[in-house]
């Protein structure tokens, strides 16, 4: 029997590299694509190059290409060479801070190169699964317009809401400001719910919350919780940028996310789309994180408090995964917000 073959894009990445290791416990070959443009958006925090050395020698059945998704001349023979079974799209420019300053270049990674990846998926290997990391910051501002009660450590929304629970799919893409980023991630979401529900492909958009866990490289303008913990760990000041440190977040843990692109997969339905995140099960603000790094290090953070919260970031964001559990009510998260915390510093122990 011939084994199945995935690709991954981002594959040096956080969920790149889960969705790599995960999908070779399931017996598959993987083709990464990953050109290290992490490290072009962050400098040196942001260079994924351990994590791909990591793979190359971890997994046997690993291939990998240092190929820009924007190329469709490389990607294409890429397609041409193999027949995808399942296809992760996890590369991007992550950043709403960076993107504003180069929205050209913002807009063709995330927008652009999905297009060239869609066009390629749909010619050569039209039966796979077509995965696609989206975000939380398709809402744009508009959950900051939610009644939002300020507590002594966070934000919190009233209790009887209808999104109390979580903000769920329902809520509206439009008139708001979604930052750069926001807006080319909007154009790429919306093409891969498109391919679904015009060519009837199997393609899903997963509108993540905060995406973390111990194998992030955590930089000043990208992931939160592994950057603030390498700033407590080796004692660098942390900024903290406006809503006075009571900004809420729901934390994943990459494998819980990769395996909801499994589920998924196993069972796939055209031209979906979901909120995923930590949801309830999983969530906390600023001034909390420092507080439980702090305990777990046993050392104290130094930060320093901005006025000036960065542009369209949400006070508050919890996402409603009902929608995902009904269709695939056997997904189950694996890993708590303190989990999710102990194993990220556990790397600086």
């Amino acid at each position: 029997m011939t084994k199945k073959i995935a690709l991954v894009t981002g594959s040096s990445g956080l969920i790149g590299s889960e969705a790599v290791r995960f999908l070779d416990e399931k017996g598959y070959s993987i083709v990464g694509i990953d050109n290290n443009m992490r490290k072009y958006f962050f400098g040196k925090d942001g260079d994924t190059t351990w994590n791909k050395d990591l793979l190359k020698k971890d997994i046997k059945e690993y291939i990998h290409f240092n190929v820009d998704i924007r190329d469709d001349k490389e990607i294409k023979k890429i397609f041409k060479k193999y027949n995808f079974d399942i296809i992760i799209h996890t590369a991007a420019q992550p950043s709403h801070d960076w993107a504003a300053k180069e929205p050209y270049t913002d807009f063709t990674v995330n927008a652009n190169g999905t297009l060239v990846l869609l066009e390629n998926f749909r010619k050569f290997s039209p039966k796979a699964s077509f995965i696609f990391t989206s975000t939380n910051k398709v809402y744009g501002d508009t959950p900051n317009k939610l009644p939002l009660v300020e507590k002594s450590k966070r934000f919190e929304l009233k209790k009887g809401h209808k999104y109390y629970k979580g903000i769920d799919e329902s809520m509206s893409i439009d008139q708001s400001t979604h930052s750069i980023f926001g807006a080319s991630k909007v154009a790429a979401d919306v093409l891969v719910q498109e391919y679904g529900r015009y060519f009837d492909l199997n393609t899903v958009s997963f509108r993540g919350g905060c995406l973390t866990g111990p194998m992030h490289s955590g930089a000043k303008l990208h992931g939160f919780l592994a950057y603030l913990v390498k700033c407590i760990a080796n004692g660098t000041k942390y900024s903290i940028f406006g809503y006075k440190g009571k900004q809420v977040r729901d934390n994943i843990h990459s494998y819980d996310l990769v395996n909801c692109f499994w589920h998924y997969h196993k069972k796939p339905r055209p031209g979906e789309v979901y909120n995923i995140g930590g949801s309830r099960h999983s969530n906390i603000s600023m001034l909390e994180a420092i507080e439980k790094v702090e305990k777990i290090l046993g050392k104290k953070a130094k930060y320093q408090y901005v006025q000036d919260n960065r542009i369209g970031d949400h006070i508050w964001y919890i996402s409603d995964v009902s929608k995902f559990e009904k269709h695939y009510p056997k997904w189950k998260y694996k890993y708590s917000m303190d989990d999710i915390l102990e194993q990220i510093c556990e790397k600086f122990k």
